[in-house]
């Protein structure tokens, strides 16, 4: 429950929401119900009054809290109304104005880290809540033209009163769930949409004269979940118990602006990207991660920097790492993924480096594509929550395989893909670590025509190249007509081959 009122706006709706949908046709029920939840997820839930007013019934005074070890959480409704509309359905109305009060307190060891709270006001005015279905499987849908979170005071002090503004509005918000299942362990279906988000924060201290101000927008959100959800006090338990979820966030396009000035001297940053978004999957045995975004532009200007003003543009952005965590008599398989393509910079930064423009200002490509097979000895989370990972998290890499390697850089470019098994019976060979078999193919293009660019900008002399060409041609085979060396570097018999060439 925590990390949902941490999440704000839309997540203080999906808990609400989620609870009422455990509803069966009567108000009572869809009560009840909700209490269930909350004091299975170990929350602490209190009321001032509840009552009936004929098709209506009626909470006044909610307050719900959430502890852990290190911080704490409570918001407060005023009113929810559960009326029964008659045909099986039941429409739940809530205040429209919801507190929501965050404190923190560091763990030891964190140097200068000090407690803090945040209050935090939700603001939804017609926000609609329909749950409809059975009991067990129950399907409610959520309206809302607008959620606005306001940071209202920070370490107790009012907002207003040290020139701060922070908030968050989304608009045009619909989402659906679907909820199954009786007790503690819910599954769940979810998906959303909102026409925008708005993000607005600014400052000024006369003391120090500095002012801050930032906006950000992002255009058509969507996003879906999927999962188990159980008590989430203990994460190792959870999962034990059957904790899953799979989600992701989609949206069209996002743009920021960010300006700072301290006694008169300024700074910016500014972006834009087109679609992008994330994607997130969890439960006992497997942690995944994804992120991508493509067409961005930033530009940064301010007194640090050599130059004026830094335009970076890139065309596509991606990282992606799904690893095991749960411990396994057999290999699990894992994925890695590192992209960055046609990263570039603009002509003032070139232009320090390269005032002759002698080498190709095209973007560069950083592409590392992997996967393989890995097992774990014990289970992560456990260990994580126990506080004794390391040694004993310890666990064994059984494959890798080289889907696609890809540097590019000023007409230069180094391609590779290989595939290793490892035999982790042997760890005395290679000085600790598995023995591998296999091999990877490599081909560098471009690679003499740079060097000899790098040696006419005066960056190095002929004989400093030639010492890096001889070098290369030891452990590669060049092309007689063009500008190209190829490598296969082979792990065979215990030993290690570059070009048929044993080097250990």
């Amino acid at each position: 429950m925590k990390r949902m009122l941490l999440a704000g706006s839309a997540a203080t709706v999906a808990v609400f929401t989620a609870s009422c949908a455990l509803a069966d046709v009567t108000a009572e029920e869809v009560w009840a119900n909700w209490q269930e939840m909350m004091s299975a997820s170990g929350q602490t839930l209190r009321t001032t009054d509840v009552s009936r007013n004929g098709n209506r019934l009626v909470v006044s005074g909610l307050t719900l809290d959430q502890k852990s070890d290190h911080s704490s959480a409570a918001l407060s409704i005023d009113e929810i109304d559960f009326s029964e509309n008659g045909d099986g359905k039941v429409t739940v109305t809530f205040s429209d104005s919801i507190p929501i009060l965050i404190k923190t307190t560091p763990p030891p060891g964190l140097m200068d880290a000090k407690p803090s709270d945040l209050k935090i006001t939700l603001s939804q005015p017609g926000l609609a809540l329909v749950a409809s279905g059975q009991a067990d499987a129950l399907t409610y849908v959520i309206t809302a033209p607008k959620l606005t979170a306001t940071l209202e005071a920070l370490n107790g002090i009012d907002s207003a009163l040290v020139d701060l503004t922070m908030n968050a509005t989304l608009t045009n918000i619909a989402a659906n769930y679907l909820v199954e299942g009786v007790g503690a362990a819910k599954k769940i279906a979810s998906s959303f949409t909102a026409d925008s988000m708005a993000l607005v924060a600014s400052s000024k201290n006369s003391d120090t004269q500095s002012a801050f101000d930032m906006t950000a927008q992002i255009e058509a959100i969507s996003g879906q979940s999927s999962g188990t959800l159980t008590d989430m006090a203990d994460m190792a338990k959870a999962l034990t118990a059957g904790f899953a979820v799979t989600s992701s966030f989609d949206y069209a396009s996002a743009k920021f602006d960010v300006s700072a000035n301290t006694k008169g001297v300024g700074s910016h940053v500014s972006g834009a990207t087109l679609a992008g978004g994330l994607a997130f999957a969890m439960d006992k045995m497997h942690l995944r991660y994804d992120l991508h975004n493509s067409g961005t532009a930033l530009s940064f200007s301010g007194p640090d920097l050599p130059v004026p003003q830094v335009d970076v543009t890139y065309d596509e952005l991606a990282f992606m790492i799904d690893m095991p965590t749960g411990k396994s008599d057999t290999p699990s398989d894992f994925a890695f993924l590192s992209k960055l393509v046609g990263f570039n910079v603009s002509e003032p930064v070139w232009a320090m480096v390269d005032p002759a423009g002698v080498l190709p200002h095209e973007g560069a490509t950083v592409i590392l594509d992997a996967k393989g097979k890995a097992s774990l000895n014990t289970d992560l989370f456990d260990e994580l929550q126990q506080g004794t990972s390391g040694e004993a998290a310890k666990g064994e890499l059984n494959a890798l395989d080289l889907s696609q390697l890809q540097l590019s850089f000023a007409g230069a470019e180094l391609t590779g893909t290989g595939a290793l098994t490892f035999d982790n019976s042997d760890l005395e060979t290679f000085s600790g670590l598995p023995v591998p078999t296999g091999k990877i193919d490599l081909k560098l293009t471009g690679a003499n025509s740079l060097l000899d660019k790098i040696v006419a900008m005066g960056y190095l002399n002929e004989q400093d190249v030639m010492g890096y060409k001889m070098m290369m041609a030891m452990f590669t085979n060049s092309a007689p007509d063009k500008d190209e060396l190829t490598s296969v570097l082979e792990f065979k018999d215990k030993g290690f081959y570059a070009n048929g060439q044993r080097l250990q």
